[in-house]
């Protein structure tokens, strides 16, 4: 026999019910949009991690986000190549890839990582389909350095497979190695690769889970962590190196984005449960917040798709988050 329980809110319920309302406005504002999820460090080699952050991408999904996850793994390819008595080398902070190199990494990264990656997020149903930047032209690029052998710079972004996986509401998950001129691969950064992808399709945000939580002046300062800052102070900091040399593919991959419109960037820890949920559908986030400028903190600032529009008519919105960046700086 059931009865009926106690109807009455306790604390923990009204504080639930608080942390929806919370979300509601940042539901509404990624609802109809692509984020592009640079994905990698602890949480992608982390079973449980990894676990999670499928869940939470998922979730993304189902309240109406379009996401698009890119990554690399650095941590497998180095473990393959010792396992196959490959010399592995790094030249500013870049892995020398030479031609045998490569095959491991193409290996790695499109047969390995990618596919666990793709497996772990249809465990919810068949929602992500698996692709490389070599797939149709996805990622092109040129020697960055003869030094460094099949380490690529990217020089152009072909998204229109990406763009029709999105729209058959699918989710697109890259490798980030990518096809040469002279119809080979090369290896490239996969956090520039998020940038560039994401300032091709038009996203409306570029996410990167690190192993930190965030963007700090000086590293060994913990108390330097920095909530939110514009374009032109993430130039000027690559431009003073005041920043650690990890962070510095991530702070161009930003100004990249930014650059080509993408309307917010957001640097974050990824094995903080959650983080992707807290940074994106909560008032304080977690993580560094990018922006082109101060006085671009309104939402309709950036194109929206027409649901979203809708969704979007009431101005408070743009209050709100005016508010929240406000609050989140420094």
């Amino acid at each position: 026999m059931k009865y009926a329980r106690d109807m009455r809110p306790d604390g923990a319920s009204t504080q639930s019910a608080d942390v929806l309302v919370e979300a509601l406005p940042w539901i509404k504002n990624v609802t109809g949009k692509t984020v592009v999820i640079k994905y990698g460090g602890s949480a992608m080699v982390d079973e449980a991690l990894r676990a999670d952050v499928m869940s939470d991408i998922l979730l993304l999904k189902i309240i109406g986000a379009n996401p698009v996850i890119v990554h690399g793994g650095g941590r497998a390819i180095t473990e393959t190549m010792e396992r196959f008595g490959l010399p592995v080398e790094f030249k500013d902070g870049q892995r020398v890839t030479s031609p045998a190199a490569m095959e491991v990494v193409r290996m790695v990264l499109t047969g390995k990582v990618n596919q666990e990656l793709v497996g772990a997020m249809n465990e919810h149903g068949n929602l992500a389909v698996g692709v490389s930047g070599t797939d149709a032209g996805i990622l092109i690029a040129d020697q960055a350095d003869p030094a460094l052998g099949r380490v690529g710079r990217i020089t152009r972004v072909n998204s229109q497979l990406i763009e029709d996986l999105v729209a058959d509401d699918y989710i697109p998950v890259v490798a980030s190695v990518a096809l040469g001129k002279d119809g080979g691969c090369y290896n490239v950064n996969a956090d520039m690769a998020a940038g560039h992808i994401a300032a091709a399709i038009g996203a409306h945000k570029v996410v990167f889970l690190t192993d930190v939580d965030g963007l700090y002046e000086d590293f060994q300062d913990k108390g330097s962590l920095v909530s939110s800052l514009t374009l032109a102070e993430a130039r000027r900091m690559v431009a003073d190196e005041t920043v650690s040399a990890g962070m510095i593919p991530k702070l161009r991959s930003c100004i990249h984005a930014l650059e080509a419109g993408v309307f917010r960037a957001h640097i974050i820890n990824g094995t903080t449960p959650h983080a992707l949920l807290l940074e994106l559908l909560t008032d304080p986030g977690v993580g560094t917040l990018m922006h082109p400028a101060e006085e671009s903190a309104d939402f309709d600032a950036h194109p929206l798709g027409n649901f979203a529009s809708k969704l979007l008519e009431n101005r408070s919105l743009a209050r709100a988050e005016a508010a929240r960046r406000k609050a989140r700086r420094p």
